[in-house]
């Protein structure tokens, strides 16, 4: 479903709403995660997954005690890897399609 379909089923101010809220993951992501090669993964993976399988995903690293002991760039690694095996099975590839 394109982003106009999605608005218009449900409804502008939730819409707007969802995506302020994607807004607040992306910064969490780029902010605490983001070691100068992720920029982009990070974009296009909170445009295409769900709200709720990125929340998924910090709650799962945030309780890891072996990712809390990784550097930044370990970290933005394992981060980058639970993305696209949340991606894959739904056919997304968490690139840019550059012309």
């Amino acid at each position: 479903m394109n982003d106009m379909e999605k608005a218009s089923q449900i409804g502008i101010p939730a819409y707007n709403a969802e995506q302020e809220e994607k807004r607040k993951l992306l910064d969490f992501l780029l902010s605490h995660y983001n070691d100068g090669r992720r920029k982009n993964l990070f974009c296009v993976a909170v445009n295409l997954l769900t709200i709720k399988e990125i929340e998924n995903i910090l709650q799962t690293v945030k309780s890891d005690k072996d990712f809390q002991s990784m550097g930044k760039k370990e970290q933005a690694s394992v981060i980058a890897k639970l993305l696209q095996d949340i991606a894959a099975p739904k056919g997304i590839e968490l690139k840019l399609r550059k012309k």
